[in-house]
């Protein structure tokens, strides 16, 4: 498995920093965001530290994509997220992202306008 010494998310698979774990499996691991902009706002991402982003997927790593595809499914209906939820993957500086971690936002609990913004 690859790992980033100073990756903050390869510090949460490991266990070096806290998090609010929701799931977890072999692949992933799923655990609140520490900054919600909503009120059910949980990260998922593989506990594989590449792909670094969408753009990075591969026919080699896809299954971790997938494999976290599969968990939200899962997350999002022990959650209670009957209403529809929504997914966002930053891909890259000028997308957001802030995390060089493949990792995907589930955001649900309330509804959410029809545009992009959270």
């Amino acid at each position: 498995m690859s790992v980033v010494t100073d990756c903050i998310f390869c510090k949460i698979v490991s266990g070096e920093i806290p998090s609010q774990k929701v799931y977890e499996d072999d692949l992933v691991i799923a655990f609140h965001d520490i900054t919600p902009k909503a009120p059910v706002h949980i990260l998922v991402a593989p506990k594989e530290h590449a792909p670094v982003s969408v753009a990075d997927i591969t026919p080699e790593n896809s299954h971790l994509a997938t494999s976290c595809l599969e968990a939200l499914a899962k997350i999002a209906k022990n959650e209670g997220l009957t209403g529809g939820f929504r997914v966002i993957s930053n891909s890259g500086p000028d997308a957001g992202q802030t995390v060089d971690h493949l990792h995907f936002h589930l955001l649900g609990g309330k509804k959410f306008g029809p545009g992009f913004g959270i």
